[in-house]
């Protein structure tokens, strides 16, 4: 919100607006400051209130100062407050660039010695309605100059629950160093958004506690697991909402109708900005489509819910699906507000559901076929966080033989010695040319649940040879299916190789399909929502429960936790619940979230680094000659290259900003508030973890430090890596489909012969469906867009987040830092020599490209989860 102040507080010459301070000595002193704030607005309407309710509005706020210095008996020792006072005129009302109106009110103060310097201010709203306060900035205070509380919070009427708000001056002070009269709004503020764990929790509420993902389903119609609390379904906390159990199980939750998802609880200052609200609504409620399937399979052609040729689906891109005359649009019209409407159905009737050309095909309508892209975006792509380095031949399996039997792989050197450029596999292996996309272990216990429902897929082993010129060449692609009379007698498995004509050319195409399936899957559930949303969102209670605003570290953090709680309680809502558009979409369908629970259990915080990460999966190796004190197995590794760059820029601002701080690790060991957050963090947050023993203990400043840059690593850049690519890759489904309806054709059969005549046909009538297809690109269009508003890595809403000159000074290094990397990628994707950047697509990797414009850009690293 405040990153667009400057605009309004100054004028023509850079001054702050307001009065001009008059102290002098022997008269009365006064504090003059401005108060920034925004009435509270519709989604789509922004007109301000009469000027009669305005002159109310402002008299009935008011505000009170609180001294740092000194303390006063009367008031419990703490700080000795001011005189209130009433916000008074308005000194201007500004639209700023992202639409908001932003009104500035002068204020006046009294101030002697008593009071010394303000550290807190207290706000009283006796006006019928809430406003969003932004700052309060405070002009000429005596031997200080000007000083700066940032709000951005919404001030509900005052109750007897919550008589006014406490804002902290832009200072930071570890608890052991905060002033005593400051010490008790430290600790009261804590308090207020702990809760009390027990009552059900309203809109204007701020409290921030943990709950079981136990809100997924419903008990009678469509259950879920628990998923947290057990063994069996571990998983990370959610944010507790305290909704009454459901009436048929005691244990889940019950749930809110689909149609009142938006107002689920998260914490008020937690909640999306209207104008984010907006692009939410305008984007997804497309996906409304989800209430109302019959009306809209009446959309579509002869051949009911599939596509017949690729032509059919470029359609959907390039002209569009009119839906005048089906009874789906009288349908929306009644669920949704015309002004969203306008944008579900973005021409100039309002009649076409269409959506933008995806840049995997901008270019090159075919080259997604190609085996060199294929593995190409294993490197570069919108998942390239699973890819390994294949260490022994043929690839074994970790799952349990007395449960699943021999799950070890049936490849062997006759299916890929031909491929290695003359040399052996032992060779191949001992140069490190071999690699594997491998989603055997974490599919297989799943399989036997999955195939009973509508959904046929296989668990897969994809071998990779790296060539002279450093890209990767799919060298054979296993298939299996748990043995079909019990699990323990093991996988039945079939190899296929690569051919470009053909049957065997279209089994390889098929093949290689069934691969992106899995891997789409796995990237939707464990790449992107569990290993970022799910797994971020306990560090975004704890630290608003442990750490106060004063708190370096909660500074440090704080902006990588925005929106999160949100986006993430919007899909519980209509994304990953029970029969949500990820059950709908995705291959797992309703083992989606307990599958995600199964890998949950593999999850340890410090190989979420990005350098171990690349060292576990064998992409890496310690070699402290070379940048970063790693060596990659595969130089031309875009995500790896730009991400290893990136990491090191968080870990020394981070660096730089810890060590201002803390000075040693017994200022670390002893800083009581970030001790208690570490705690709850492990114990509560992460709980069904909490034994683990890669726990860093948080003891010293290094340990800090790796923790606070994965903190950040994770929110941003590892988010945006996966996340921001999703429409760009994915947005034409046949490059990487979610769902595979049935089995590869078998000789001798009708799916087989169709196959022979008509590969197109049978391709297609394996991967989603035509209303699949729809939801899905709905669903990664939604998730791809950039927002109004978006705030980028290396970026805060405010200069003046802090009044310390030495982080601000890091702060300002990073970003140029940031500024050196973006130049990097864009000469790195120019370079011919580097094929993995570009690819037959002629599509350059810039997933990790810090800044981004609006929309769908394929860049830019937002500071946190916030979509």
């Amino acid at each position: 919100m405040l990153r667009h102040l400057k605009e309004a507080f100054a004028g023509e010459d850079g001054a702050v607006i307001g009065k001009k301070s008059r102290f002098g000595v022997g008269e009365q002193k006064k504090i003059t400051g401005t108060v920034a704030l925004m009435k509270q607005v519709s989604l789509d309407v922004t007109a301000l209130v009469s000027e009669g309710l305005h002159e109310l509005f402002h008299k009935r706020v008011h505000l009170q100062l609180v001294s740092t210095q000194n303390s006063d008996s009367a008031n419990e020792l703490q700080g000795k407050l001011g005189k209130k006072v009433s916000l008074e005129n308005r000194i201007s009302k500004t639209t700023l660039s992202t639409g908001d109106e932003t009104m500035l009110y002068s204020v006046t103060f009294d101030w002697d010695a008593d009071i010394g310097t303000p550290g807190v201010f207290l706000i009283y709203n006796g006006y019928e309605n809430k406003f969003f306060l932004e700052s309060l900035i405070l002009e000429d205070v005596p031997d200080q100059g000007r000083l700066h509380f940032i709000c951005n919070s919404w001030i509900y009427p005052s109750n007897n629950e919550e008589k006014y708000r406490v804002f902290f001056i832009n200072k930071t002070y570890l608890p052991s160093q905060t002033p005593l009269p400051l010490c008790k709004y430290r600790e009261e503020e804590l308090m207020k958004l702990r809760g009390d764990g027990k009552r059900e929790l309203k809109k204007r509420d701020r409290v921030y506690d943990y709950a079981y993902y136990n809100d997924l389903g419903e008990p009678t119609k469509d259950p879920r697991p628990v998923l947290g609390g057990s063994t069996e379904y571990p998983y990370p906390r959610r944010g507790r909402t305290g909704r009454p159990p459901a009436e048929e199980d005691p244990k889940t939750e019950s749930r809110l109708p689909l149609l009142k998802s938006l107002k689920i609880y998260v914490p008020r200052d937690e909640r999306f900005s209207h104008l984010k609200m907006h692009d939410f609504f305008a984007y997804g409620f497309k996906s409304i489509i989800q209430l109302i399937k019959p009306e809209f399979k009446a959309l579509f052609d002869d051949t009911i819910n599939e596509f017949d040729t690729f032509k059919d689906i470029m359609e959907i891109y390039e002209d569009g699906r009119k839906v005048s005359d089906s009874p789906l649009l009288e349908t929306i019209k009644k669920n949704v507000p015309i002004e969203i409407l306008r944008e579900i159905f973005r021409t100039d009737g309002e009649r076409n559901f269409n959506f933008p050309m995806p840049q995997v095909i901008k270019e090159d309508k075919s080259a997604w076929r190609t085996d060199e892209e294929f593995a190409r975006e294993m490197l570069a792509g919108v998942n390239p966080v699973v890819i390994r380095h294949l260490q022994e031949f043929p690839p074994v399996s970790k799952l349990e033989p007395k449960l699943y039997g021999n799950q070890n792989s049936s490849i062997n050197k006759g299916h890929v010695e031909n491929n290695l450029q003359g040399l052996t596999v032992d060779e191949a292996l001992v140069q490190n040319r071999l690699f594997i996309l491998d989603h055997h272990d974490t599919l297989m216990p799943y399989l036997r649940k999955i195939n009973t429902t509508s959904k046929k897929t296989y668990a897969s082993r994809t071998i990779l040879f790296l060539n002279d010129d450093g890209t990767l060449r799919p060298l054979a692609i296993e298939l299996s299916l748990p043995h079909p009379e019990i699990d323990q007698l093991g996988a039945v498995s079939k190899v296929y190789t690569p051919a470009d004509d053909g049957i065997e050319g279209s089994l390889w195409q098929l093949a290689k399909a069934y691969v992106a399936v899995n891997d789409s899957g796995y990237h939707q559930l464990i790449s992107h929502w569990l290993n970022t949303h799910a797994v971020i969102e306990p560090f975004v209670i704890a630290t608003n429960r442990q750490l106060s605003s004063l708190h370096p570290i909660h500074k440090l953090l704080h902006p990588h936790f925005r929106d999160t709680m949100n986006i993430n309680a919007f899909a519980r809502q209509i994304l990953i619940n029970a029969g949500g558009l990820f059950e709908a979409t995705v291959f797992p369908g309703k083992y989606a979230l307990e599958m995600s629970s199964f890998i949950y259990k593999n999850w340890v915080f410090t190989e979420q680094a990005l350098p171990e990460d690349l060292k576990k999966r064998g992409m890496a190796v310690d070699d402290p000659s070379s940048p970063y004190g790693l060596r990659l197995l595969i130089n031309d590794y875009p995500y790896a290259v730009d991400g290893l760059e990136i990491w090191s820029a968080i870990k020394t601002w981070v660096r730089d900003y810890c060590s201002f701080y803390y000075e040693s690790d017994e200022i670390v060991r002893e800083d009581i508030e970030l001790q208690s957050w570490w705690k709850e963090l492990r114990e509560e947050g992460h709980g069904d973890k909490k034994d683990e023993p890669w726990w860093p203990k948080l003891h010293t400043r290094e340990e800090l430090i790796e923790t606070c840059t994965i903190i950040i690593w994770v929110a941003s850049a590892l988010h945006a890596a996966i996340n921001f690519g999703q429409y760009p890759y994915a947005g034409y489904l046949p490059n990487r489909p979610t769902i595979s309806r049935r089995f590869m054709p078998e000789k001798g059969t009708p799916e087989f012969d169709e196959l022979v005549s008509n590969p197109e046909k049978v391709f297609l009538k394996t991967i989603n469906a035509q209303l699949q297809t729809l939801l899905g690109i709905s669903l990664i269009e939604l998730l791809s867009r950039h927002s109004k508003g978006e705030i980028y890595l290396g970026q805060r809403d405010t200069h003046e987040w802090t009044s310390d000159k030495e982080p601000l000074e890091a702060f300002r290094r990073f970003g140029e830092k940031l500024a050196e990397i973006e130049k990097r990628i864009v000469e790195m994707n120019n370079d011919k020599k580097l094929k993995n950047r570009f690819g037959p697509v002629k599509m350059p990797y810039t997933l990790l490209y810090p800044t981004s414009d609006l929309g769908l850009t394929g860049r830019g690293i937002p500071n946190s989860v916030s979509i």
